[in-house]
């Protein structure tokens, strides 16, 4: 129609070639190629071909063409915890294979990653399995880094821990989001929890969880339970893996990132010392606002507390006893005054006194406690697992 209203009007077309006609379909062809580009550069395409880039050219030929399963969101179920535990006993542990992982081995670029890596994985055993058993313990620390190396999560082990931590309902561990982190850990319970994320990173596999991604308490039921395999029961938390090719070991093969990242939220939990950029930009601000026999302000004082890994926390008299007596079996005698001053800051019943304070001369001096034999790993002890292997 363009052509015979030209040619009505008296217009003459100019003649081209075969070889100009080429030209010009090779010049469209490009445009079109880039515009579609663009499109997709700026988010327009489909999210299935986006989330594609992530799959790792080291896996197996059926699941490059697929996309990574999406982690879900922080959801449960409206149910009571007592209809909870009913529906979770209804649906019965797979009988398909569940071989054990491969041991995770952590290759980081410096020793502040180590400690990163070290003290983000106990943090998630210690907010998410402190009153379990050692095995269930492991078994927090195996999904976690059985998610590392999963292309749908982060490649590194804090990464993988505070993954949608910004967000109350996209944070993968509640204890990230639900303001757990306010609260000081019990100093025996963290170092317990410690010994077992060291291992891990070693090398150590919990066998029975096997590739397993995904756990939550039985007293729960999440909205994803129902779309996974459920692989095995540990303690009072329930465990399972993707379905398909996904949940097998070899989409286990994204390689660990080598470095971890600060976390905001373990500022006061961490060990790593300040870089020194970190350090002038705290000095900076102090200048700014120093003002003699004021206290410090937040971000110096914030970094000079930052190597003190713990505070001193008096125990809750309800559990003193728990930990005298589990004191005085591992010791082989009973606890000293000084022990359980150490635990309340009540000095009772001891000879000592806290600093600023006078004993009460007319007490009696209590007999001195005959000395226990020495024996290896005094005070500490040792907890077997299910697989034979023994942690702290």
């Amino acid at each position: 129609m363009l052509i015979a209203a030209l040619r009505s009007t008296g217009a003459r077309l100019p003649k081209l070639e075969w070889r100009q006609w080429s030209a010009s379909i090779v010049l469209a062809a490009v445009f079109a190629l880039n515009l579609l580009a663009g499109i997709t550069i700026l988010g327009i395409g489909t999210p299935a071909d986006r989330a594609g880039a992530k799959v790792p050219t080291s896996l197996p030929a059926a699941l490059r063409d697929q996309v990574p399963p999406a982690p879900e969101p922080l959801k449960f179920r409206e149910i009571a915890p007592e209809d909870a535990v009913s529906i979770n006993a209804a649906v019965p542990v797979s009988t398909l294979p569940n071989p054990a992982a491969r041991p995770f081995r952590l290759n980081v670029a410096t020793e502040a990653d180590r400690i990163r890596a070290t003290e983000c994985l106990t943090s998630a055993i210690y907010y998410e399995a402190a009153t379990e058993p050692v095995d269930g313990q492991r078994a927090v620390a195996q999904v976690v880094l059985n998610r590392v190396r999963h292309p749908a999560y982060p490649n590194s082990v804090c990464g993988v821990v505070f993954q949608g931590s910004e967000r109350a309902t996209g944070c993968q561990f509640t204890f990230t989001c639900d303001g757990a982190l306010a609260r000081t850990p019990h100093p025996v319970l963290w170092q317990r929890a410690r010994k077992i994320a060291e291992a891990a990173l070693a090398g150590s596999v919990f066998k029975p969880v096997g590739w397993s991604t995904h756990y939550h308490t039985n007293w729960v039921v999440p909205y994803w339970s129902s779309s996974l395999v459920k692989a095995a029961i540990v303690g009072t938390h329930i465990f399972y893996r993707w379905t398909g090719g996904w949940g097998t070991g070899p989409a286990f093969r994204t390689g660990y990132a080598g470095a971890e990242p600060s976390i905001a939220k373990m500022k006061h939990l961490t060990s790593v010392p300040p870089t020194p950029e970190e350090l002038q930009e705290a000095l900076a601000a102090t200048a700014a606002t120093a003002v003699d026999g004021a206290p410090l302000p937040a971000p110096l004082a914030e970094l000079l507390q930052r190597p003190v890994v713990r505070r001193f926390e008096a125990a809750k008299a309800e559990g003193v006893a728990a930990l005298v007596t589990e004191q005085a079996k591992a010791s082989g005698s009973a606890v000293s005054p000084s022990y359980r001053w150490a635990l309340t800051g009540d000095s009772s019943t001891s000879k000592e006194a806290p600093l600023g304070k006078k004993t009460d001369s007319k007490k009696p001096e209590p007999s001195p406690a005959k000395p226990a034999e020495p024996k290896e790993l005094e005070g500490v002890r040792k907890v077997a697992g299910s697989d034979g292997a023994t942690i702290p």
